[in-house]
């Protein structure tokens, strides 16, 4: 059967979901973990996003509301806070759980409560929240004052005590597996969370300076500066030593990864590729 689409939008572990182009979706692969919507079929009308984790989906209808399928412990059961979801601009996922922001900014949260499904403890800070990004089992949150909250795992990012103070007029957030990198307003960074992971960023940080764009692997970042250069630190096998490409690495437009390496275009149109080069980070071969 050929599924006509705007996009497969989601695939948690071993299932896939897409949205039509009259609003309502398809889903198919493994039925527990999502591939099976038949529970909610008549649900799925007017879609207009879909998140998932790694064992359920969860989409935002037209109208603000919000309908989940899949895993009950991973986020696919949402009945606990279903009267609090509504007007629901956003959702974000960790592998278990979900963050939905609403219009007036405040958050919802269900899935997995070590994995950031339970807010409770710093609900009371969660006002005016302009974004929410994700590690594997923790979420940060942007307020509009440019500072940040997190929660969820501390061993993934959950906790950013040791930093608050410095997290200041953040711009963006970025994610690995179980590390948070902050772009500050004056092109500064700030990380937490696993050290080995990105949540170390000691070793380089007098370099990280006019970053522009942050983009993380599984266990490892690298920075875009305004001068087309690149910075990256993390697990060396996944992306964070750079070292090797580094004089290729010139007038750098944008990067992209996958879970252990990074390609960057050039200005020129060209792509420079490092990591695990079983993952990518090897692009001789074309």
């Amino acid at each position: 059967q050929t599924v006509q689409g705007t996009k497969i939008v989601s695939f948690p572990v071993g299932a896939f979901a897409s949205i039509l182009s009259d609003g309502s979706v398809v889903t198919w692969g493994n039925g527990p973990t999502g591939g099976d919507s038949s529970s909610v079929k008549e649900q799925l009308r007017n879609v207009k996003k879909i998140a998932a984790t790694g064992f359920a989906f969860a989409a935002i209808l037209n109208n603000g509301s919000v309908v989940t399928w899949g895993s009950w412990a991973f986020g696919g059961g949402s009945s606990a806070v279903q009267d609090q979801l509504k007007a629901v601009q956003q959702i974000q996922a960790t592998s278990m759980a979900f963050a939905a922001v609403l219009s007036d900014g405040s958050v919802v949260t269900w899935g997995n409560p070590a994995s950031g499904g339970d807010s409770s403890a710093v609900q009371d800070q969660l006002k005016k929240v302009e974004q929410i990004s994700a590690t594997d089992s923790a979420f940060a949150a942007i307020l509009a004052d440019g500072s940040v909250v997190s929660w969820g795992d501390p061993g993934y990012g959950g906790n950013n005590v040791q930093v608050q103070g410095r997290l200041r007029k953040v711009q963006q957030i970025q994610g690995t597996e179980r590390a948070f990198a902050a772009i500050l307003s004056e092109g500064s960074v700030v990380t937490w969370g696993n050290s080995d992971c990105g949540g170390d960023s000691s070793a380089v940080q007098d370099r990280l300076r006019n970053v522009l764009q942050i983009q993380g692997t599984a266990s490892a970042f690298s920075a875009v500066l305004t001068d087309g250069s690149v910075v990256c630190w993390g697990d060396p096998e996944h992306g964070g030593d750079c070292s090797a490409v580094q004089d290729q690495l010139k007038a750098v437009q944008q990067i992209q990864a996958t879970s252990m390496a990074f390609a960057a275009v050039l200005s020129d149109g060209s792509v420079v590729t490092w990591g695990n080069p079983a993952s990518g980070g090897d692009s001789s071969a074309v």
